[in-house]
C-alpha cells in the first residue's frame, strides 16, 4: 500500500490505541473553547438559539471523533473524518448566523480553532494528505463566511488579510496534523523494515535450526533404534514375526519425525519455542497448515497475544485451534488461569489490535479459563 495511504493506526495498531484518550481530550477542549468564546462574544449574539445550536454541533462532531476512535471499533475511516469536519463546519456557520450583523471582531470566533483542533485530534488515524485537504476546505468555507461579515467588521484591512486571520487556525493546525501523520508514518515504516529484516535473518536461523532437528531426530532413531536392530537381524538366522513388527515400528517413527518436521509451521514453531523458555504447555492444533495463510500483520499480532499470554504467571497452558473448514477461517485460543491471571481489560487491547489487522475478535473470561475467538478470511 502507497505510504500516502498509510495512517498510524495501520502501521502501528498499539500506538492507534494509545491515541484514543487523546482524540476524547480534544473533543473536550474543543467543546469547552467553543462555550468560553460565546460566552466572551455574548454581547454579540443576535440569536441564543444558533448560538446553542453552534456549540451542540461541535459537541456532535467531538462526540464523533471520540466514538470512532475507540478501541472497541474497527478501525477509523475516512467517512468519519469528513463527516467531523462537516459538524464543525457546520458549527462555524451557525455561529456565524448567531451573530449576523452583530459580529464587529473575528479573533473571538471559535470555528476556526475549533476546527483545526478536531482535524489535529484525530491525526493518527487519518493520512496526511486527508488531514490536509480538510483543513483546506474547511479554511474555504470559513473564507466565505469572512467574505459575508466584512462589512459589519469596523476594520479597515483589505478582505484578504480578513481571510488569512480568519484561516490561520485551521491552516496551522492541519499542517501540524498532516505533518504528525507524515513523520510517524514514515518513522515506523523504517522502523518495521529493519524490524523485518531482523526477523527474516531470525527465521532463517530458526528454520536451519529446525531442519538439523529433524535430521538429529532421524539421526537418533537410526543410531538408538534401527541399527542395532538391523545388526541383530543380519546376524540372526531366520526373521521371526516379531522382527517384521518391530521393523514396522521403526520405520513408522522415521516417518513421523520427517513429517514433523516437514509440515510444522510458524505457529508450532512459535509455540515449541514458547513451552521451551517458558515451561508452559502449548498445543497447536492445525492439521490443515492453516495458519500459514495468515498475513504478515495478522501472525505479528497473534504472534504478540501468544508471547503475551505464555507467561507462567497469567497462564497454566494454551491451546490453539485453528479451523479451516469454511471460507473465514476460525482461531480459538484459550488457556487455563495461572497465579495472576490476565484482566479484561489488558486482552481487550489486543482483541483492538486483532480488529486494526482484519480479525474479527471476541474475548471471554471466566474464573477458570480465558478465551479468545478469531477470524479472518484468507488472501
Amino acid at each position: 500500500m502507497s505510504r500516502m495511504r498509510l495512517t498510524q493506526q495501520e502501521v502501528d495498531p498499539l500506538g492507534g490505541i494509545n491515541a484514543a484518550p487523546i482524540v476524547t481530550l480534544g473533543a473536550i477542549i474543543a467543546f469547552g473553547t467553543s462555550v468560553a468564546l460565546t460566552i466572551v462574544h455574548w454581547n454579540g449574539v443576535v440569536s441564543p438559539f444558533m448560538a446553542v445550536v453552534a456549540i451542540g454541533l461541535v459537541a456532535a462532531a467531538g462526540l464523533t471523533a471520540a466514538i470512532a476512535a475507540a478501541p472497541s471499533r474497527t478501525a477509523f475511516r475516512t467517512e468519519e473524518l469528513w463527516l467531523l469536519v462537516t459538524l464543525g463546519v457546520g458549527a462555524a456557520i451557525a455561529e456565524y448566523i448567531s451573530t449576523i450583523g452583530a459580529n464587529r471582531t473575528l479573533y473571538d470566533d471559535f470555528g476556526p480553532i475549533v476546527i483545526g483542533m478536531l482535524i489535529l485530534a484525530v491525526a493518527p488515524y487519518c493520512t496526511w494528505i486527508s488531514l490536509l485537504l480538510a483543513g483546506v476546505l474547511a479554511a474555504a468555507v470559513l473564507s466565505i463566511l469572512v467574505v459575508g461579515s466584512a462589512s459589519a467588521i469596523p476594520i479597515d484591512a483589505p478582505i484578504v488579510s480578513l481571510i488569512a486571520v480568519n484561516s490561520a487556525a485551521v491552516l496551522a493546525m492541519s499542517a501540524a496534523a498532516a505533518g504528525y501523520s507524515y513523520a510517524i508514518v514514515d518513522e515506523t515504516l523504517a522502523w518495521q523494515r529493519e524490524a523485518n529484516r531482523a526477523a527474516l535473518q531470525r527465521d532463517a536461523d530458526l528454520r536451519a535450526g529446525i531442519a538439523r532437528s529433524v535430521q538429529q531426530s532421524r539421526v537418533s532413531v537410526l543410531g538408538r533404534e534401527v541399527l542395532p536392530f538391523m545388526a541383530g537381524v543380519m546376524t540372526a538366522d531366520r526373521i521371526s514375526v516379531a522382527d517384521a513388527d518391530r521393523a514396522r515400528e521403526l520405520a513408522e517413527a522415521l516417518r513421523r519425525a520427517l513429517k514433523a518436521g516437514i509440515e510444522s509451521t510458524w505457529l508450532d514453531d512459535l509455540g515449541g519455542n514458547i513451552q521451551l523458555a517458558r515451561g508452559i504447555v502449548v498445543i497447536i492444533d492445525d492439521p490443515r497448515g492453516a495458519a500459514a495463510s495468515l498475513a504478515d500483520e495478522q501472525r505479528a499480532a497473534l504472534t504478540a497475544l501468544l508471547m503475551w499470554l505464555g507467561d507462567a504467571h497469567r497462564s497454566a497452558d494454551i491451546r490453539v485451534a485453528i479451523h479451516a473448514e469454511s471460507e473465514r477461517r476460525r482461531i480459538s485460543i484459550a488457556t487455563a488461569h495461572g497465579g495472576s491471571p490476565p484482566s479484561r481489560r489488558d486482552l481487550d487491547r489486543f482483541a483492538a489490535v486483532a480488529r486494526a489487522v482484519d480479525m474479527r475478535a471476541e474475548v471471554t473470561v471466566t474464573r477458570e479459563n480465558v478465551r479468545v475467538e478469531l477470524s479472518y478470511e484468507p488472501d
